[in-house]
């Protein structure tokens, strides 16, 4: 499919049209577009416009549209709906994806879009999906699929599949139940379509199938979906009951949002924000670290002025001029550190023993502190710096690189073991500590050597 560009004329145009009430032409621009592409264009476009296009347009069209919509634009535009009018646009959505919307109406319109839905089964499937943690596999599921009972013929069973399909936006598997709905296996499609017509679905079934429980965490599912490269994987209860399935969709889309939020407790933001939130939500996010930087300078200072004798004396003044150089190199390495740490434990490939870990990042840390040690000491050569000095300064940083490796590799293990989020360590938090440690070792063993 050839990608439709949405540039500044085509929203201009979209706009002049909504201004003009041209009903017939924005349905002549519109009708063809990919719902993604009608969800860029209401991103585009203001919430007053946005609202037209939505009544204006068939709901088979736009519910997928909100569907994709950034939630605070979502919110916007359905705020501004009537309650039938969202009920419409979520009979046209699968369960998940339903829920997810319903999931963010206030508390008191709720139940009153739900009992609009005029299909009462799919009513009933987001009541359902309402219960579950939707952090969980049960928040990830849609109760759309393909089931067969194991003791019906293949003949019987190919009309069931077509009953059902027409409720399935994409068959992915056909599972196999026993007559108490437990998950039995899978049908392969090749073996029901060169089957015996009057052969039994039991005797041509895989009962080889993956799946998750109901109550398990999505990274969890995530992860078994990574690992086997699976495009659904079925979801069932304690009694092996089958429940929903999730697709690769909803796990692209939690891998998203928790890559996002990764990204924020890394960069030093608390909570999960965008660009568009009020002074007040932002302030809120980003103060908590910066005042643990705040504290970590601060902690500097009192390292330094501990130190101030150094100024004193002239050959040792030079020290006081490398401190932001062992500062940052503290800092690059323990976030370089974290970061593939933080990156292995999300894949599930920190593995193994901590003393194996250790010696590793000593070694490492070894070989990149031993170059740039050497690179140091030909700098000092070059500006005529007193030798014992340079030798110094270049024996703390390998002391400091050393170091700060290692607590940039153990913090996040420590806070994962925890059950913390370890993105946390690649941020504020691994640079602040590695900057104190770093200030102070730096002149602790200046200090040893040179004697002052």
């Amino acid at each position: 499919m050839q990608e439709f560009k949405i540039d500044k004329d085509v929203i201009d145009g979209i706009k002049f049209l909504v201004k003009k009430k041209s009903d017939q032409k924005l349905h002549g621009k519109l009708k063809d577009l990919h719902y993604a592409d009608i969800a860029e264009i209401l991103s585009n476009i203001s919430t007053e416009e946005g609202i037209y296009l939505i009544k204006l347009l068939d709901s088979e069209k736009t519910a997928d549209a909100l569907a994709e919509l950034d939630e605070n634009i979502r919110e916007n535009i359905i705020e501004n709906l009537s309650v039938k009018e969202i009920a419409g646009e979520i009979e046209e959505l699968d369960t998940d994806d339903a829920t997810d919307l319903v999931s963010e109406l206030p508390q008191e319109r709720r139940e009153s879009v739900i009992s609009e839905i005029s299909d009462t089964d799919h009513a009933e499937d987001i009541r359902e999906l309402l219960n579950y943690d939707e952090d969980t596999a049960g928040g990830l599921m849609a109760k759309e699929l393909v089931k067969v009972q194991e003791n019906l013929s293949v003949l019987k069973c190919l009309n069931t599949m077509r009953a059902q399909a027409e409720d399935v936006t994409r068959v992915h598997s056909i599972y196999v139940v026993d007559s108490k709905n437990r998950l039995k296996g899978r049908l392969s499609l090749k073996d029901l379509i060169t089957a015996n017509s009057k052969a039994k679905v039991k005797d041509i079934f895989i009962p080889k199938v993956d799946f998750v429980r109901v109550d398990q965490k999505g990274e969890e599912v995530a992860r078994i979906m990574s690992k086997y490269d699976l495009e659904a994987i079925p979801v069932v209860n304690k009694k092996n009951q089958l429940l929903g399935r999730i697709t690769i969709d909803d796990i692209l889309d939690l891998m998203k949002e928790d890559a996002e939020k990764d990204y924020q407790l890394a960069s030093g933001i608390a909570s999960d924000v965008e660009a568009d939130d009020s002074i007040f939500q932002l302030t809120k996010a980003r103060l908590p670290w910066l005042f643990l930087g705040l504290l970590g300078g601060l902690g500097s200072v009192f390292i330094l002025k501990d130190y101030e004798t150094v100024m004193a004396k002239p050959e040792l003044r030079n020290l006081f001029f490398y401190t932001p150089l062992i500062a940052a190199m503290a800092g690059n390495v323990g976030v370089q550190s974290s970061a593939i740490i933080v990156q292995g434990l999300a894949n599930d490939i920190v593995k193994g023993s901590l003393f194996s870990r250790l010696i590793k990042e000593v070694g490492l840390s070894l070989i990149n502190g031993f170059a740039l040690s050497i690179i140091l000491i030909l700098f000092g050569v070059i500006i005529q710096q007193d030798l014992i000095i340079s030798f110094t300064i270049a024996g703390s940083m390998m002391a400091v690189i050393i170091v700060a490796a290692l607590v940039g590799t153990f913090i996040p293990i420590i806070l994962s073991q925890r059950g913390i989020n370890p993105a946390i360590a690649t941020g504020p938090f691994i640079t602040t500590c590695n900057d104190i440690f770093g200030i102070f070792l730096f002149f602790f063993i200046a200090q040893i050597v040179l004697g002052f």
